[in-house]
């Protein structure tokens, strides 16, 4: 079967001074995850990596004219594709094991076991037949996915901090969408980069690794954070109205 080749892969978007939003417009909404770059004095700073199925490294090598760190928030496939690409990886312990053996994964719903597949329909998303809309280039076979190894050189815990010169950004275990997510917190500027943590759209709490009570307890310490703006995983920014808003509904869903 023959697929559309995309004119570009990624596209950009600056959000400020500091912080570029780039993601995958030909991904299906349910794995296209948002992609933050963030300037420092010494060194960037990449959250997350996206699907992998092209070079994110080559796409945005107009951005990366500092030595770079790149952090995933979580080991999912959608998050962590282009992990490998980057020299310097970050990545919480529960999760190092995944990254470093990669893992097989597909780019089409009916791909994935039913369980699954109606545990993502049940949270509120379409799940198409094809998680994709164009390919890269002529040649990519997108049965041949897959996420390759991309082994830690650093891993982190509650509390450690990812120093760029004039940024810290302090660690944050925010468990419950998988075992070992993250957020990366700015205490003077009030910015959460989230992952999936929390983002606006529909969370998914019942996945391989998912655990609802700790969600819960995630949820009830986000709702307390002094937020400014959050960067999340997936879908718009948003403030700490909202954030709060985000994490009452999932409280009452899960009370």
């Amino acid at each position: 079967m023959g697929f559309q080749v995309a004119d570009k892969w990624f596209e950009f978007q600056r959000v400020d001074d500091d912080v570029t939003l780039i993601w995958e417009p030909h991904v299906d909404p349910l794995i296209r995850c948002n992609i933050w770059h963030v300037r420092g004095r010494d060194r960037h700073l990449l959250i997350d990596t996206g699907l992998g199925m092209a070079s994110l490294k080559t796409a945005a090598r107009h951005l990366f004219e500092k030595p770079l760190t790149a952090v995933v928030t979580h080991a999912h496939y959608d998050h962590i594709g282009g992990f490998h690409e980057f020299d310097d990886r970050v990545i919480h312990n529960a999760e190092a094991g995944k990254a470093a053996s990669g893992h097989e994964a597909s780019l089409y719903g009916a791909g994935k076991e039913d369980a699954l597949v109606e545990s993502i329909r049940a949270a509120g998303y379409e799940v198409p037949a094809e998680l994709f809309t164009a390919v890269p280039d002529h040649g990519y076979d997108p049965g041949s996915y897959r996420v390759p190894p991309a082994p830690a050189t650093r891993t982190v815990e509650e509390g450690d901090v990812v120093d760029i010169g004039d940024r810290h950004f302090e660690i944050l275990h925010l468990p419950g969408h998988s075992p070992g997510s993250i957020g990366l917190w700015e205490a003077k500027t009030g910015i959460l980069f989230s992952g999936d943590a929390v983002y606006d759209g529909p969370l998914l709490d019942q996945l391989p690794g998912s655990d609802i009570a700790t969600y819960v307890s995630t949820m009830k310490r986000l709702r307390q954070l002094p937020v400014t703006i959050v960067h999340a995983g997936h879908d718009p920014s948003f403030g700490r109205a909202r954030l709060r808003e985000l994490c009452d509904a999932y409280l009452a869903k899960r009370a």
